[in-house]
Parts: structure tokens; sequence; C-alpha cells
């Protein structure tokens, strides 16, 4: 079986890592985590950096990879420590998470889709759009939608 563990480092994808950790799997089951970050709001619609502040906008990009990556190795650590026999691998993707998320999936050939809920409804899911709802829309795998638990 090959998971796809979509994270961005929220308590709700946390609620994700937690619930996937807690499965039981067997030993050739394949786990890839990833991480997608957005840098679609620093650029123009011509595609060009906004203001040529292009030294600024590498540091910043480097710094949201580095930031992923660490969200990425942090949800990786978690799962090898309850399930040392997963097959694990991590991916940072750039764009749009619907998207990267969906093209991952069907690169790595998941069979399941692992993803947080920002338990959004009526109105703000419109306004904000959910990438959960997208995923599970589009997917060409089942998709698990994961909801952190109110303590």
């Amino acid at each position: 079986m090959k998971i796809l563990l979509a994270i961005d480092g929220s308590e709700y994808s946390q609620a994700a890592v937690n619930q996937l950790a807690k499965m039981p799997f067997s030993p050739q089951t394949e786990v890839r985590i990833i991480s997608v970050f957005d840098n679609s709001l620093l650029i123009t619609s011509e595609g060009t950096p906004m203001g040529g502040w292009s030294r600024d906008l590498q540091q910043a990009d480097a710094i949201a990879r580095k930031a992923a990556m660490g969200k990425a190795k942090e949800a990786a650590k978690l799962l090898k420590e309850k399930n040392p026999l997963l097959l694990l691998t991590t991916t940072v993707q750039v764009g749009s998470p619907k998207h990267a998320i969906l093209d991952e999936a069907e690169a790595f050939g998941a069979n399941l889709i692992v993803v947080g809920s920002h338990g959004h409804s009526g109105f703000s899911r419109f306004l904000l759009g959910s990438v959960s709802q997208s995923v599970a829309m589009h997917a060409h795998c089942s998709v698990m939608i994961v909801r952190k638990q109110d303590e």
C-alpha cells in the first residue's frame, strides 16, 4: 500500500499525522509525506517577482522550503517511532497545495491520501476554499480527511 500524507505544519495536519501513527500497517507500506508551500503571493501576474526584489524572494523561498522540509521530517520521525517498518520518504513542493497533492499522489501511485481538515464550514469554506475537499473530489484514489479532536 502507498499512502500520501499531506501536511502544512498546522494543528489540523498534526491531527492527520497522529491518526496515521496509530494505524497498523504491513511491512510493505510506503508513506510519502508531502509539504507544500505556495509562494504565488510574491509573484506578479507577469510571473516576475514583485518590485524586482529577487534576492529577498530567493531568501524567503529558501526559508519557506527549509521550514516545509522540517515539518515533513518531524512527521516522518513520529511515524517511524510508532511504525518502525514503514518505508518513509518526504518531499517539498512549491505551488497550489490542491494541485501539488493531487499531482504527487498520481506520480507516487498512492492508494490513499491522508489530509487534515481545518473545519471550515459554510461561507468561510466558500471564501477560503478547502484543500481537503478539493483533494477528495478530484483524487484518483481514496482520501482520508482527519478532523482535529476537541480537547
